[in-house]
């Protein structure tokens, strides 16, 4: 059984099940992370976030399925009684895009809803993430990369019911660099937007987790949503939460009542590994206590 040390992942995602009173968790577990024919996913699942087991084969291509690279950050919800992942996947004919995959039980195996992702074709796009509103409605909020437009966008998208397809047009959130503590990389004009995760406070404010780089390395910030709803309009807290390599996070509630964040940390390879923090809610914000 692994320690949570031995497991190589990027982009964290935990499934914290009541059913089963088990930990799942998913993530980018490809060795080859950025070139050549992606595997597929792996999951592991755990009584106390230490000692896995696994990995599962939690997604594996069938034969002509569209993409064969680049299978990334994946995010498992139970939604109306089945389990439906988020990820991103690219190929040399097609642009990256998230796509939703569906399946019986966390451990999969899951399935692709559509032959294409729900993303916008002509864009090139990661780290979907569901986002349901108080009316019930399924929207997915994703990156619009850098790779394309420079200066990486945060944009919204409804869903239908059954998370087939997109029910309305793609909406800009905002611009990596609209907030205060990111930097530009490479030639000073381009700017990251990676992992988004909606997270609700107590009071009902909407917050946003998202990462880019600070002047201490890959971080992550938060969003306030003024509407309350994915729309926003967003605003950026001057200094990320956590600021130095290690970002990609996500918000899930332990068994025992605790709110934790899933990371990665380092953000360099092949050292990547899950870190779990402990957050606080209050004064309206979070506030990490404490890493394991």
């Amino acid at each position: 059984m692994p320690h949570r040390a031995d497991i190589r992942i990027r982009d964290p995602f935990v499934l914290a099940e009541e059913t089963d009173r088990y930990y799942y968790l998913y993530g980018t577990t490809d060795g080859n992370v950025w070139s050549g024919p992606a595997t597929g996913f792996d999951v592991y699942r755990s009584r106390d976030l230490e000692h896995w087991e696994g990995p599962y084969p939690a997604f594996r291509p069938k034969a002509g399925f569209w993409a064969d690279r680049h299978f990334w950050a994946p995010e498992v919800y139970r939604y109306e009684g089945r389990y439906y992942m988020f990820a991103s996947f690219k190929s040399e004919e097609k642009r990256r895009g998230t796509q939703v995959l569906a399946a019986d039980g966390p451990l999969g195996p899951f399935e692709p809803l559509a032959g294409e992702p729900v993303t916008p074709r002509d864009w090139e796009c990661l780290d979907g993430t569901l986002h349901i509103e108080r009316d019930g409605t399924p929207w997915i909020v994703f990156c619009h990369e850098w790779l394309q437009v420079k200066d990486g966008r945060m944009a919204a998208m409804p869903l239908t019911r059954d998370l087939r397809e997109a029910a309305g047009e793609p909406v800009v959130l905002f611009r990596a660099s609209e907030a205060p503590w990111t930097v530009a990389g490479q030639d000073g004009t381009v700017y990251v937007t990676d992992g988004p995760y909606l997270h609700r406070l107590s009071s009902g404010e909407l917050l946003m987790l998202w990462s880019s780089m600070s002047r201490h390395g890959y971080a992550i910030g938060i969003a306030r949503s003024e509407s309350g709803t994915a729309l926003g309009p967003w605003t950026h807290d001057p200094e990320p939460l956590l600021p130095e390599d290690g970002g990609h996070g996500m918000l899930f509630r332990a068994f025992g009542g605790e709110l934790m964040l899933a990371m990665h940390a380092p953000n360099g390879q092949p050292d990547e590994r899950a870190v779990f923090c402990r957050i606080e809610e209050g004064d309206g914000t979070l506030k990490a206590l404490r890493s394991r």
